[in-house]
């Protein structure tokens, strides 16, 4: 008897543990960017990078670069959707853009989450949501960019293609 319940407890520690370092236990991704640009141009490059992916046209060759809807926007603070083209799952994303460095560097907190209350994998798709808006406006290429995640904040992340997702 014994002998079973320090069995027992040495497995629930192991899988504790394990759930620990596994990442999120939803489908989503915080991701933090430092961008050497003024947070109105990643505002507006963000901004219009949404809009831009708003239609069907941008998956025509794969991928999910498509299917995006600005929900509001203000210079401190972007709210979008996200639809997948193929299994209409929806994400919601946020950016929150905080000035730094005199109002000449900004600072972007963003958030994707799955809609869809029992995804726990996503492929890196919620991560893909937040990256492929940052390289599609270019601001992937602006100066002192910088890029802090893990798979602890995202789910998948380093498995995440964006090329397909």
């Amino acid at each position: 008897m014994r002998f079973t319940s320090w069995l027992l407890a040495g497995m629930l520690t192991v899988e504790a543990s394990t759930l620990c370092y596994a990442g999120p236990l939803h489908a989503q991704c915080k991701v933090e960017w430092y961008i050497g640009l003024p947070c109105r141009n990643v505002y507006e490059a963000l901004v219009t990078q949404i809009k831009k992916w708003r239609t069907m046209s941008g998956c025509i060759m794969g991928g999910e670069r498509c299917l995006y809807k600005l929900q509001s926007a203000s210079l401190h603070f972007i709210s979008a959707k996200h639809t997948t083209p193929v299994k209409k799952y929806v994400d919601d994303i946020t950016f929150r853009l905080v000035s730094y460095g005199f109002f000449t560097r900004c600072h972007v907190s963003a958030m994707s989450v799955s809609e869809t209350w029992y995804a726990v994998r996503d492929h890196g798709t919620n991560y893909c949501n937040l990256y492929n808006l940052m390289e599609g406006s270019g601001l992937t290429e602006a100066p002192e960019y910088k890029e802090i995640t893990s798979d602890f904040m995202c789910t998948q992340r380093s498995s995440a293609n964006c090329t397909v997702y």
